[in-house]
């Protein structure tokens, strides 16, 4: 788990260096979107920070939340959601207290993944009712993208419900990264989790997804939206066997619109590494090009939400 960290740790501070003088996210190019970050109260826990992405415009807009990866932030997915704002959705990002490049004391716990899926549904209410721009936003219909552990957040927050006492003796014979992260407590003894479903949301767009291991037969079962699935094929992090390939099939028979990327590894799911950018996160297979996949990758992201959340 270190080494995953002070990747996501670095990203996140590379990121955030051009624009330290400010505390903002990079401002976008002229594309006619705006940025701002801002604070979201969670009684009883640490405040949720949150970057939020939005059209220049004050036309109605559809809701997009974004769940990061284990040791990431809220701008670890900057290009993709730059790229939705772009196409008219407004875009809440938050930073999930417990699991980010400055703190990982929640990583593991019995309740890691519900108090995950309980931020985003804080952030959902608090961009409907206290965020300035609330009145713009169309009510319900609301959009999820998440990649590895936030992929498995953003099921969780449709309505999975994944089994921890599958982990203990998965990674007895299989153990892959997710094990190393899991803490004895989450693995056996502990009761289950409450976990935290929105019904607000109303499609899901998922990347890298791990503990695909832990969704039993009727994990999925109240799973009800419609689901865009990313695989990388090279990814070593969350083998494809044992995550994506089962919550693939759990999901079934509804449709599940998916999508394996020739030479993808885990990090390529990250935003496009730029000049700043450490090595480290910028590891793609040789002959990988990270910009133009997510060219494409944003722009299939996009019209998997306006065709789910923008139409009748």
């Amino acid at each position: 788990m270190k080494m995953l960290k002070i990747v996501s740790m670095l990203t996140c501070l590379a990121a955030f260096t051009a624009s330290a003088a400010t505390g903002q996210a990079p401002a976008p190019a002229a594309a006619a979107i705006s940025v701002q970050q801002t604070t979201v109260e969670d009684p009883g826990h640490p405040p949720i920070m949150v970057a939020i992405f939005s059209p220049a415009s004050a036309a109605p807009a559809r809701l997009i939340v974004i769940s990061h990866g284990t040791g990431a932030g809220a701008i670890s997915h900057v290009d993709t959601a730059k790229a939705l704002a772009e196409a008219g959705f407004v875009v809440a990002a938050p930073m999930h207290p417990g699991d980010n490049f400055q703190d990982d004391s929640a990583v593991g716990t019995p309740q890691w993944l519900a108090d995950r899926s309980r931020h985003l549904g804080k952030v959902i209410d608090f961009m409907f009712t206290r965020w300035e721009g609330h009145a713009r936003l169309i009510p319900n219909r609301v959009g999820i993208f998440g990649f590895s552990a936030g992929a498995t957040t953003a099921l969780v927050a449709i309505g999975g419900e994944p089994d921890l006492a599958r982990v203990a003796p998965h990674c007895a014979k299989s153990p892959e990264f997710v094990c190393q992260i899991m803490k004895a407590q989450a693995a056996a003894g502990a009761p289950p989790p409450q976990w935290v479903h929105d019904p607000r949301i109303a499609a899901a767009v998922i990347a890298a997804p791990g503990l695909g291991f832990t969704f039993g037969p009727s994990s999925l079962a109240h799973v009800r939206v419609p689901v865009q699935l990313w695989v990388g094929s090279a990814d070593q992090t969350v083998p494809y066997e044992s995550n994506a390939a089962l919550i693939k099939t759990q999901l079934a028979p509804r449709s599940v619109d998916f999508h394996r990327v020739d030479g993808a590894v885990h990090l390529s799911f990250l935003a496009p590494c730029g000049p700043e950018s450490p090595p480290a996160v910028c590891q793609d297979k040789p002959g990988f090009d990270r910009a133009a996949f997510h060219r494409s990758f944003n722009t299939s992201v996009a019209g998997f939400f306006k065709e789910h959340l923008v139409g009748p």
